[in-house]
Formats: C-alpha cells, structure tokens, sequence
C-alpha cells in the first residue's frame, strides 16, 4: 500500500441530483469548487479553485463546460 497515491481524474456527479458551482469569497477572492444538493440546496465542497485553469481542469473532471458552472457568493 502506498501513503501517496494518485488521486482519481474523474469526480463522482449526478447531474439529476446535483448542480456544479463554485463558491467565491466576497473579501478575499478564494474560491472553492463543489455542488449544490438540487434537493437541499446544500454546497458540498470538492476541491479549491485557484482561477480559470482550476475551474477549467474542476470542469474537465466532472465532464461539463465552465459556462455551465454557477457562481455563488
């Protein structure tokens, strides 16, 4: 077993259950990509944004387009 392994590519998304977003702090600009539960509205985060290459590369994971994804403050 190995203590480093690789994390997977692709993040598990139910798009009949969930809504991709990313939450973006109002003062200090951080961003946090996740979903929303469509039936809560709960926001489950996933992974730390840092820009456009992050939200690209959060988007090619789960298979969907960055015009897609809704931003929260």
């Amino acid at each position: 077993m190995s203590l480093f392994r690789r994390r997977r590519e692709e993040i598990p998304f139910d798009p009949a259950r969930q809504r991709p977003a990313v939450r973006r702090s109002v003062c200090t600009g951080e961003m946090t990509a996740g979903f929303i539960d469509r039936e809560t509205g709960k926001f489950q985060d996933i992974m730390r944004v840092d820009g456009r290459a992050g939200l690209e590369a959060f988007c090619r994971a789960i298979g969907v387009a960055p015009e897609e994804v809704e931003t929260i403050y």
